[in-house]
């Protein structure tokens, strides 16, 4: 878990006569003490079956922070008599890698291979991620990359088809409790914490060991009488900021979520993921303009309120500002997840638009075009056109569509909300359409 404090160059740390961070002091010594991923170190998991067989491959990391991606990648080197090096893209240009490849050259022709780990492999440009192709096609390094964002926007494919994509887990409850025993034995003593407050703290660390362990460390360190209660710690401590990236995947991952909770109609849900992104400091004003995507897209013409009501909570936000404004769009939030759904009018959209597409420039039918000239009345501009509002039921039932395309039929309502009165004059303009024209 001691990622933060592993040495670049891939080198021996010497001998420390200053204090170790507790980070440190636990980090796994073989692939058997890593605590979690199991889903990727279990013995029919990936890596525990090429660790079986003898083949390990080139390798992506993609998991949040402190899940342990540097510490597996090296007891996997440790494991497979690799020398491990250790780079990061944010600090790695090109003069570095070259002199990586070099070194890594000289060792495999004199037997060794090496495992280069990547720490942040995504900030790495298409250009220098291609510059690591011939080295793992020629097997002068095994690459094992660390990223935080979605391989599949962040990776080049060339990349992507030499490596194996593993997902690493944020950390769950359980996990985290077993590394806080660890600690507890490594430090020889209990957290100072009533059961209450060691549930606040784990929830604290939001699924990354490493941050579980900085906390652990802070409060070791307090000269305490009692154990303290959840209050007492939330005093001492900060909570550690929930990951988000308004720009990244998480970005993404939670805005689906809370467009799922709405289309769900689960009102409690929608508003647990607009919380959760408003806390990572979403900016509200994306918030509004995806909720009134929502009211369009999946509530559409069941309840023409719907939009009309985040329209609303939008310009109240802009109004009000924050924190107040918020409460507006949250009350939009509710509103969508309980109105009635229906897609039909997206739905008929879309297939319009096939439609127009696929038919080209086929003209308008001639007896509802204008005709402003003579030359055009001798066309036929016009001829024949029925006004609706001198036809029974103010319908003449003609047909619009152009001569040389079939009828198309593309919005079908739905028996739900405002949509179930639509339907019926739906079914009963095309119940006069085929009395009229037989």
């Amino acid at each position: 878990m001691a990622d933060l404090f592993d040495d670049p160059s891939g080198a021996a740390t010497p001998a420390q006569s200053g204090p170790r961070p507790l980070a440190d002091r636990l980090r796994p010594k073989v692939l058997g003490e890593v605590i979690g991923q199991q889903q990727v170190l279990g013995p029919e998991a990936p890596l525990g079956v090429m660790l079986a067989s003898g083949a390990l491959s080139s390798l992506i990391f993609w998991g949040p922070p402190g899940v342990g991606k540097t510490t597996i990648a090296r007891l996997l080197a440790d494991a497979t008599d690799l020398h491990f090096v250790q780079i990061s893209a944010i600090f790695s240009g090109v003069p570095e890698l070259r002199k990586v490849f070099e070194a890594a050259r000289h060792r495999h022709a004199n037997g060794q291979g090496t495992l280069l780990f990547v720490d942040e492999i995504h900030r790495f440009n298409k250009a220098q991620q291609d510059g690591f192709l011939p080295h793992m096609e020629d097997g002068t390094i095994l690459l094992v990359g660390a990223t935080t964002e979605n391989p599949s926007f962040e990776l080049n494919a060339a990349l992507l088809s030499r490596a194996q994509v593993l997902v690493l887990e944020r950390l769950g409850l359980a996990d985290l409790e077993s590394l806080a025993q660890r600690a507890e034995r490594e430090l020889c003593r209990s957290l100072p914490l009533d059961a209450a407050a060691r549930e606040a703290l784990l929830e604290m660390a939001d699924g990354d060991g490493r941050a579980l362990l900085n906390l652990i460390e802070q409060i070791m360190a307090w000269k305490v009488d009692a154990p303290l209660a959840p209050e007492a710690l939330s005093a001492r401590l900060m909570r550690r900021a929930a990951q988000y990236d308004k720009s990244g995947d998480g970005h993404y991952n939670l805005i689906s979520a809370l467009h799922k909770a709405v289309r769900g109609s689960d009102p409690d849900a929608a508003l647990y993921w607009f919380a959760r992104m408003l806390e990572g400091g979403e900016d509200p004003r994306f918030l509004a303009r995806r909720l009134t995507r929502m009211a369009v897209e999946d509530i559409g013409l069941a309840d023409p309120r719907a939009q009309a009501i985040c329209i609303d909570s939008w310009q109240t936000y802009e109004r009000l500002g924050s924190p107040e404004g918020e409460l507006a769009l949250a009350q939009a939030v509710i509103y969508l997840a309980l109105a009635p759904k229906s897609n039909a009018a997206y739905v008929a959209y879309n297939a319009a638009r096939s439609a127009a597409k696929r038919t080209g420039s086929l003209m308008p039918p001639k007896h509802i075009l204008n005709a402003p000239t003579a030359m055009m009345k001798d066309q036929g501009y016009g001829s024949g056109y029925a006004y609706d509002h001198d036809a029974e039921d103010g319908f003449s039932g003609q047909d619009y569509f152009p001569e040389a395309m079939e009828r198309g039929s593309y919005y079908a309502p739905v028996e739900r909300g405002f949509e179930r009165d639509l339907k019926k004059r739906v079914d009963y303009f095309e119940k006069l359409r085929r009395e009229r024209n037989p």
